[in-house]
């Protein structure tokens, strides 16, 4: 989904004029890494997700969409507690506000993401900021841990057709739950046919945990 180097530009924060206000509100989540708040997109300082377009292998080897599975993370997380507060640390290129975020409750965005493994230390940028977070979670094998993937910033170099995305994940996400998707009848896994579904079901309906038979948190597995 990003482009082939989406890393903070400090020399660009000069044509941008001075150091902007934080910025607080109800986010719209874009990626695992990037959200938007009141119309201005926001990057996290010193972390790197995994693209929206991007796909991992879990502990069986089976490819799963660990890009949009970071930021249906990210935007759980955030929803449970709102708003959200950055303070600003970069414009990059993109003229996106790079920044350091936390959530209603003080729990730092980047820190969560990356203890969690839905996202990376990026040590270009954080000098090791995440890296105590990031081996406790490969020790536990969470998120991206579980099976093998593919660093965000190399997947991008050898993708160059990726592109950053132009609308927030929740909306989209709502809007479709909204129009598709309901709890009657009850489905089993070979009566659903994507992933997003399943996981819908999963995590709304009564009858959804009989979907998640490993108890993993992921649905239909071989949907994801």
């Amino acid at each position: 989904m990003q482009h082939t180097d989406r890393i903070p530009d400090i020399g660009v924060s000069n044509r941008f004029g001075s150091k902007p206000e934080p910025i607080g509100g109800v986010a719209s989540v874009i990626d695992g890494d990037t959200i938007e708040v009141h119309g201005q997109r926001i990057r996290f300082n010193g972390i790197d997700a995994p693209e929206s377009k991007q796909y991992c292998s879990d502990a069986k080897g089976f490819d799963y969409p660990c890009g949009r599975r970071s930021a249906e993370a990210l935007d759980a997380f955030l929803a449970a507690s709102r708003p959200v507060h950055c303070t600003f640390v970069a414009w990059d290129r993109y003229h996106r506000f790079v920044g350091d975020c936390q959530r209603a409750d003080g729990v730092s965005v980047a820190s969560w993401m990356v203890e969690h493994g839905q996202a990376l230390d990026w040590p270009r940028y954080s000098h090791g900021a995440y890296s105590a977070q990031q081996a406790k979670a490969e020790a536990a094998k969470l998120g991206l841990w579980v099976g093998t993937f593919q660093a965000p910033w190399e997947w991008r170099a050898a993708h160059d057709d990726a592109r950053p995305s132009s609308q927030p994940l929740g909306i989209i996400s709502r809007r479709q739950v909204a129009q598709s998707f309901s709890c009657q009848p009850r489905r089993t896994c070979s009566q659903i046919s994507s992933c997003d579904e399943a996981q819908w079901y999963l995590n709304n309906c009564p009858w959804g945990g009989k979907l998640d038979r490993d108890g993993d948190g992921i649905a239909c597995e071989t949907l994801c």
